[in-house]
């Protein structure tokens, strides 16, 4: 794609053309040369009295040819669910961000503002796309002020944009991270009221324009929020059921499991189906961004012929079905009709998932080799909803149906292992929401085991 180049405001806020023409090209007057002097004396006037076989010379200047202008790039943060990081920065690196490097929660990058665009349409883990916009050395939270009134905000958003700032920190000495928050709010809204006369309002529900304060030791990095809300929200969830997990998450273990896109792929206990219809997305190569909206679009300068354009190249990409069967069993009922709603409004038609409700204890293999990948109840949902007996009944099932296939679920319980008598063959830590979680894999081979 092309680079988008986002252009500085004027001090009054008002964007100026960078492509406009510099004006007419100059105008050159004919330089006749002859020999008779008096043909020279006469001047232009005379050129019609020069001997016809004699043509007078004019030099032809031509203009420089513009040097193609370099699109500005910017530092950007892609948080992201702990655990994730690797698999993010892979993520980024195939996307064509080669410098993408992993951090705490996260994985950093370089982008011109079409690859910002991009990483908020492609990414599958990330929780948003944080464009950084200042950083400085802090030593009092009235630090923080000067930073943000020295930050050029007038070239993404003003007055007529509300606005919403959150603040986060590790390690840092501050005594009061409201304090800190109140003070970059005011910076902002007293540069854009010293710039246009009027500041913005505050929207904390939904804002035109987020931005987040970082603080770290002594430092004090600014972020504009180019997602809006989280990137998790696709647009098609709207039947949740009993701890949802979240969509991020959910690319996040298919990505950490390794599943093949070109395989079978099974979930026993689907709840609303999140993991199945990501997996969908991913095989028929729909982006995660395609039905949602982002905050970069209610931004100044924003191009939305350009976005336009950018989107129907993703759409064109989309591969018309599956090769390999998707399915999922829940007891709950209720739970397999959400599923259901919820691949509907993600555009996936009956045959592409195929959602039933079953007992994981019984369900047998829809192919000779495959992926299973789960998010089983544990936890307080353990304790409502299943017996003491699932894990041992449900080993057995796995040992009998599903040599051959690949195990792997995400869970609380640590214990997991030793209660389906399995040795995991990696165990990877996770948060899902504030839980403390491993993905343990597995692989299932019938001449490994004996019945239960």
């Amino acid at each position: 794609m092309d680079d988008q180049y986002i252009a500085p405001a004027t001090p009054a806020g008002r964007f100026y053309d960078p492509f406009e023409d510099d004006g007419p090209a100059p105008e050159f007057s004919p330089e006749p040369d002859y020999d008779d002097d008096a043909s020279i004396n006469a001047g232009p006037a005379r050129v019609a009295d020069a001997p016809r076989d004699r043509a007078p010379t004019v030099e032809i200047r031509e203009r420089r040819p513009r040097e193609p202008r370099q699109a500005e790039r910017f530092k950007v943060f892609a948080p992201c669910p702990q655990g994730l990081e690797e698999a993010l920065t892979a993520e980024m690196q195939a996307l064509g961000y080669d410098d993408a490097e992993a951090g705490r929660a996260g994985c950093s990058f370089t982008a011109d503002w079409a690859g910002v665009q991009r990483a908020n349409l492609y990414s599958r883990l990330a929780t948003r796309i944080l464009v950084q916009v200042a950083h400085a050395e802090i030593s009092h939270e009235d630090d923080i002020l000067d930073l943000a009134r020295d930050t050029p905000w007038e070239r993404w958003f003003g007055a007529e944009q509300t606005l919403r700032v959150d603040t986060s920190a590790i390690k840092s000495p501050v005594q009061s991270l409201q304090y800190c928050n109140l003070r970059a709010k005011d910076g902002i809204c007293d540069r854009l009221r010293e710039l246009e006369g009027e500041r913005p309002s505050i929207d904390t529900v939904r804002p035109d324009a987020r931005v987040h304060l970082f603080l770290t030791g002594h430092t004090a990095t600014l972020y504009l929020d180019t997602s809006g809300e989280s990137l998790f929200k696709r647009g098609w969830r709207l039947d949740k059921g009993d701890a949802p997990l979240r969509e991020n998450l959910a690319a996040g273990m298919l990505a950490l499991a390794g599943w093949d896109p070109a395989a079978p792929l099974l979930d026993p206990f689907c709840g609303s189906g999140t993991i199945l219809i990501e997996a969908a997305w991913i095989a028929l190569g729909v982006p995660p961004g395609i039905s949602r909206p982002f905050g970069f679009e209610r931004l100044r300068g924003h191009d939305a012929y350009r976005w336009r354009d950018l989107k129907d190249d993703a759409r064109s990409r989309i591969l018309p079905q599956l090769d390999a069967p998707l399915v999922g069993y829940d007891l709950d009922p209720q739970a397999v009709e959400f599923a259901r709603n919820n691949a509907e409004r993600a555009w996936l038609t009956a045959d592409t998932i195929r959602f039933e409700v079953g007992d994981a204890r019984e369900v047998q293999a829809p192919a000779d080799h495959g992926w299973i990948v789960t998010n089983p109840p544990y936890g307080e949902r353990m304790a409502t909803e299943q017996d003491a007996d699932l894990w041992r009944d449900w080993a057995t099932c796995l040992k009998r149906n599903f040599a051959g296939w690949q195990l792997h679920i995400i869970t609380s319980d640590l214990t997991l292992p030793n209660q389906m008598r399995l040795k995991p063959k990696r165990r990877v830590p996770l948060h899902n929401g504030a839980l403390d979680c491993r993905l343990f894999g597995f692989e299932l081979v019938a001449a490994g085991y004996r019945d239960a």
